[in-house]
């Protein structure tokens, strides 16, 4: 029976998705068996850091090719190898003993990360532009196969004796062979229900494609995708840690509150497109850099105690005044939680931006997006082993993400404001409609300026409004 297009759509839209929370899954399975590993080996501070974070570094420098490569021979085919090559590395991980060992691996084993490039450029192809952001959303709500790790891996951990059984072995490799068996079976189901797109298979020139990476705004949309994406792929590598140091918790427990960070975040992303779609990226990303902001700010300060000295007439009698503050787990996770549902609907409104403003080149340009982001989840958490290292104080992660969102509300309040002085206060709507920075394209002078805003105004309310014209 002859399937229509919506049904095709919407079942590529699923598999992709399925997809997505599998590969992702797998790409930060070091996030829990690397705490064994760490104890096996006897690994330092650093040396965990890199082992955790190694695997985001292939799965972000080669989204880009990916993403290109979607472009030009689609995402079925491609889609399909990942998943089912992923099962190599996987494999050979249960019989990994030296520490390179487990790095040489690791580095295979993230390219599971380039899914999201692939999933991306061959998602948006299905989809018109009005519901890219709600597309888009649905897929990116694959980040919980984080969680999906976070969940079952402490309970496969300890499902077979650290000897084996036979042929399966056991401890923490029984994890990465529960997955290798996984991504085989799911990529015969994604090869089943998914369909070849036409649109793909472009015959665009290599400079064509990289033609958008000159433009300013690609870059300060990936800034933004470093602080949201990055800093969510590297808080679900370092928060079990985090727990386990800090507030002493076992590792089953640290896993679970890390995935009340991870889960939500991912989900969220879905409801994060259709806010996207609605509100317009400018607003939801004003709203979510502002959480990260006032979150992360809270979760910098370390426990103290202040004693203020009262002069001595005041003093007698009296005891010192004394402020302390501790933030103890139920607090924290608190915050993070905000934090994670932050991140995940600045997830959406990043990549709402892409397929407006690049059509035909959301592979090259999700993918760059897609690599700075995804080399923040690489860069963040050594530069949090690294502080902690330093300063002895383990908040200071948060610091950092602090900082970063600082940056970037900053960046985008200074474009906003200064596009808005060169164009005119009528077009708050159509902020990033041309080139960034550039001149308004209408008849020289401020006059024709003027005119040339008007008439944009004019022409877009004659037309449906660009929901993803407001960044």
């Amino acid at each position: 029976m002859a399937r229509t297009e919506v049904f095709k759509r919407n079942s590529v839209l699923a598999m992709n998705t399925f997809g997505f929370t599998v590969m992702f899954a797998v790409w930060v399975v070091f996030a829990i068996i690397g705490i064994e590993i760490r104890r096996e080996l006897h690994l330092g501070e650093t040396e965990f850091a890199v082992l955790v974070a190694l695997p985001v570094l292939t799965g972000s420098l080669l989204r880009l090719p990916m993403g290109m490569a979607t472009d030009w021979f689609g995402g079925r085919p491609l889609f399909t190898a990942l998943l089912a090559t992923s099962a190599v590395p996987l494999l050979l991980l249960t019989r990994a003993t030296a520490y390179w060992h487990h790095l040489v691996l690791g580095l295979f084993i993230g390219l599971a990360g380039t899914s999201f490039a692939i999933g991306i450029a061959y998602t948006s192809a299905w989809f018109p532009q009005r519901l890219q952001g709600t597309a888009l959303g649905i897929f990116g709500a694959g980040n919980t196969g984080a969680s999906l790790t976070k969940l079952l891996a402490p309970s496969l951990m300890a499902a077979v004796p650290a000897g084996g059984i036979g042929l399966i072995p056991g401890g923490w490799r029984f994890v990465p062979f529960v997955y290798a068996i996984a991504v085989l079976l799911a990529a015969a189901v994604y090869w089943t229900f998914t369909y070849t797109d036409h649109a793909h298979h472009k015959s665009h020139s290599l400079a064509e494609m990289l033609e958008p990476l000159g433009h300013v705004r690609v870059w300060r949309f990936s800034l933004y995708y470093f602080l949201v994406f990055g800093g969510y792929v590297a808080l679900s590598l370092w928060l079990p840690k985090y727990y386990i140091d800090v507030y002493g918790l076992p590792l089953k427990q640290a896993a679970l509150l890390t995935a009340i960070f991870v889960f939500p975040s991912g989900i969220i992303r879905a409801p994060g497109g259709w806010l996207s779609d609605r509100f317009g990226a400018r607003t939801v990303m004003y709203w979510v850099l502002g959480t990260c902001v006032a979150t992360s700010f809270l979760l910098v300060f370390p426990d103290f105690q202040l004693a203020v000295r009262m002069p001595g007439r005041y003093a007698e009698g009296r005891e010192a005044f004394r402020l302390s503050f501790a933030l103890g787990p139920a607090g924290f996770t608190v915050l993070v939680f905000v934090l994670g549902i932050a991140m995940g609907i600045g997830k959406a409104a990043v990549y709402k931006h892409i397929p407006h403003y690049f059509p035909d080149r959301v592979g090259a340009v999700g993918g760059l997006v897609g690599v700075i982001g995804g080399l923040g989840g690489f860069v963040m958490p050594i530069l949090f082993g690294a502080l902690a290292q330093w300063t002895g104080l383990p908040t200071t992660t948060f610091a950092f993400i602090f900082a970063l969102s600082v940056a970037c509300l900053v960046w985008m309040t200074v474009v906003v404001h200064r596009l808005t002085r060169e164009a005119a206060p009528g077009v708050a709507e159509e902020l990033d409609g041309g080139t960034e920075g550039g001149p308004v394209p209408a008849a020289a002078g401020p006059v024709g300026a003027a005119a040339g805003v008007g008439g944009a105004v004019r022409a877009g309310r004659a037309r449906p409004r660009l929901s993803g014209g407001s960044e």
